[in-house]
């Protein structure tokens, strides 16, 4: 008994941070080279890049490469001062065409390690750099020299450094200087020789803008379909054939677009234990992913039929949903489609609340009262169901009835009604019997949460602490029920 209380107010070790966190990836994944890249080409780094996960690999602007395999828009790669091999985005590195010895020029902001003239032209006269920008890069037509790039207005000059014998360099011969930075010095101060200011030094743009959440969907493999409802098919999958996760697919063409970027920012913001976690989504192209993390024992509605659960073990995921629920309360979420369907249960009855937000992404004629009707009548408020007026409130009002699902072991409510049925015997004032198996107090929260009026119905903050003040009070008159058998 101990166990289950104590399984209440502890936060799980595993609780995600977000995108593919590290806790999510321990498995380590194919790093075979590809049969394409035998030589292991070099590149370099041209932006900074932090690892977000332990299959991923950081690296610094200049850092060189080995390149190993193109996976989608990243590549397999590892640095040459280092054995960790991982992920790094295809578009923050370049090819080198030719392995020329840097010395201590890497750490310099003005050289640039493997580019080639044409690269050089097309940074340099690209935002933000100006007239007098400039870079020292690794010569093309002679091995261990350099040249130097400088933008002149809107072209780029370009001269040759030449070694001496000695290691010492030159722009001309018979002025040589024994280190690039005193060479770049004199011509900074003495422009008008070569006729090309040198300003400062040439600025990277800001890296492609990428948004880390959007994946390719070659990233992501069907394996086995776990159901179909308004928001899709949901299927469980692997992330790189490593990570098992969920995947919800969404025929764009049952999508408001408009909506879609706003909600999935809204998913995005989103993180409590007991929210099902987004992992990434594939909006590019059709039909749509949203990737969560998978919970193993399906949705709660389904496990609700073992009957093997006592009222205990009810009222203890009773209060992880209102938890979860206060959380998107505090953060003005509505759900709209608040049920046992929709909460997935994990390891030691863990419950997290899924496809909140999703219904705002649905067509109207979709998701709507007509036709075939899509909404889930039985479950929805009756100024949700007539008007389409969406609330906290008319959240609340959902949660009764999956307090009604949870106390007669998933029992579809309101059974032997249609739909149309339903809602004119619940604008009658009819309210569902108490469930033979329901206690009395657990009763009397459902039939505040059918208040006629929403303004009148509780907050999602007051059934929480209701409801674990109960739990509690349940929890210790177990204990000293066991602890006198025992006496």
């Amino acid at each position: 008994m101990a166990s289950l209380v104590n399984s209440r107010g502890s936060v799980p070790d595993n609780c995600s941070l977000g995108y593919f966190g590290a806790d999510l990836v321990s498995p380590q994944p194919d790093w075979d080279p590809d049969p394409a890249l035998p030589t292991s080409p070099l590149f370099v780094a041209l932006y900074d890049f932090a690892a977000r996960s332990t299959n991923e690999l950081s690296v610094s602007r200049g850092d060189k490469l080995r390149v190993y395999k193109e996976v989608g828009e990243y590549v397999v790669a590892r640095r040459l001062s280092g054995k960790s091999i991982g992920y790094v985005p295809a578009n923050y590195v370049a090819k080198i065409s030719q392995e020329t010895p840097s010395h201590h020029l890497g750490t310099t902001p003005w050289y640039f390690s493997g580019i080639s003239r044409h690269e050089a032209e097309r940074l340099l006269l690209s935002p933000p750099n100006e007239h007098g920008s400039f870079l020292i890069r690794d010569s093309e037509s002679s091995k261990g020299e350099y040249s130097l790039s400088v933008r002149n207005q809107a072209k780029v000059s370009h001269f040759r450094i030449c070694k001496c014998p000695d290691g010492s360099l030159y722009v001309q011969k018979g002025h040589a200087f024994p280190s690039m930075e005193e060479l770049l010095a004199f011509y900074t101060e003495n422009w008008k020789v070569i006729q090309s200011p040198l300003v400062k030094p040439c600025v990277l743009k800001t890296p492609p803008e990428k948004d880390e959440w959007e994946r390719p969907r070659s990233e992501f493999t069907l394996r086995k379909k776990l159901g179909e409802g308004n928001f899709g098919e949901v299927w469980e999958g692997l992330w790189r054939n490593t990570v098992p996760v969920a995947i919800k697919i969404i025929k764009q063409a049952d999508m408001k677009a408009e909506d879609f970027t706003k909600e999935i920012q809204n998913l995005k913001s989103l993180k409590h234990e007991k929210l099902i976690q987004l992992h990434a989504v594939c909006s590019r192209g059709e039909p749509v992913f949203i990737i969560t993390e998978l919970m193993k024992k399906g949705n709660l509605h389904s496990y609700l039929n073992r009957k093997s659960l006592s009222t205990l073990h009810l009222l203890d995921m009773a209060c992880q949903v209102a938890d979860g629920m206060t959380y998107l309360e505090e953060k003005h979420i509505v759900h709209r489609d608040l049920a046992a369907r929709n909460i997935l249960v994990g390891d030691d009855l863990t419950c997290k609340i899924a496809d909140f937000g999703l219904a705002r992404l649905l067509k109207d004629d979709i998701y709507s009262t007509s036709g075939s009707t899509k909404i889930p009548v039985k479950w929805t408020a009756p100024e949700a169901a007539n008007y389409r007026t969406y609330s906290l409130k008319s959240d609340i009002w959902s949660y009764g009835i999956l307090l009604y699902e949870v106390f007669t072991y998933g029992q579809t409510p309101y059974e032997g009604m249609t739909n149309q049925e339903t809602i004119q015997q619940i604008t009658r004032g009819y309210r569902l019997p108490r469930p033979s198996t329901c206690p009395s107090e657990i009763y009397l929260v459902m039939l505040e949460c059918w208040k006629g009026n929403a303004e009148e119905r509780p907050t999602f903050f007051a059934l929480r602490e209701k409801l674990n003040s109960i739990y509690m009070a349940d929890a210790n008159l177990f204990a000293v029920c066991i602890q006198r058998i025992y006496q």
